[in-house]
Formats: structure tokens, C-alpha cells, sequence
């Protein structure tokens, strides 16, 4: 169904790394090709190596910085950076500065019920050792 998302709209919930609010997904708007995420990664917070079996992402950074893990390699994404990740692609999102991150996340297509799907691998190897 078509319809104007506003920000207090947004259900947001809180986790121990910061926050995601879900935009756009199948339970608020009925979508069924996409998946768009408001994410805030707190101070010293991320969201670590996990992939997502079904989806491909993309990381949009909207204000503070990030560092970004694509499998092993890293880079520190600013302002309008991006990333874009193939389904299946271990991958991890940490906020080493003092400041919040803000960042716009879309996943497509849309799986399970929620619309959202992640395997956590953060504890396996080589991804445990990375940080």
C-alpha cells in the first residue's frame, strides 16, 4: 500500500549496539520487493559479521563515520559513502568514534515474515579474530 512514512512513524527498536528502525517492510507498508532500515550505530557500538542468505544490501552512511568490513578487508566510510553487498557476504558495521552513525540500509527482496533475515557469524572464524 502507498503511503508517506513519517520519521515518528517508524518503529525503532534497541539494541545493544544502537538502533534500527524498519521504513519500509512488509508488516508497515506491504512491500514486497525491498526492505529499508533507519540504523544508528552508537559510539563504540556495531553491528558485527553476519550475512544475510537471501539478500543483497546496500550501507548508505547519512552522518558520522563507520568502519566497514566487506569479509576481511576494511575501509572507514563518511558522509556519503556506500557499500553494496552481495546475499551471502560476511560483512560488519562498527562505529569507532565518539559519535553516533547514522546510516540508511536497504535489503531486496524482503524475506520471512519481518522482512529481514541475518545469520550471525561473529563468533566463528576468521571473523572473531578480525577485531
Amino acid at each position: 500500500m502507498s503511503k508517506f512514512v513519517m520519521k515518528g512513524d517508524v518503529a525503532v527498536a534497541d539494541f545493544d549496539w544502537g538502533s534500527a528502525g524498519m521504513r519500509v517492510d512488509p508488516p508497515s507498508t506491504g512491500c514486497s520487493t525491498f526492505v529499508v532500515m533507519d540504523v544508528t550505530l552508537a559510539p563504540g557500538g556495531g553491528h558485527a559479521f553476519h550475512r544475510h542468505p537471501d539478500q543483497d544490501e546496500i550501507i548508505i552512511v547519512k552522518s558520522g563515520k563507520v568502519t566497514q568490513y566487506l569479509e576481511s578487508e576494511a575501509r572507514t566510510l563518511t558522509v556519503g559513502d556506500s557499500i553494496y553487498i552481495d546475499r551471502d557476504v560476511v560483512h560488519a558495521s562498527y562505529n569507532d568514534s565518539d559519535a553516533d552513525a547514522e546510516l540508511q540500509v536497504i535489503l531486496a527482496p524482503p524475506v520471512g515474515e519481518g522482512g529481514y533475515e541475518t545469520v550471525d557469524v561473529s563468533v566463528d572464524e576468521p571473523w572473531v579474530s578480525l577485531r
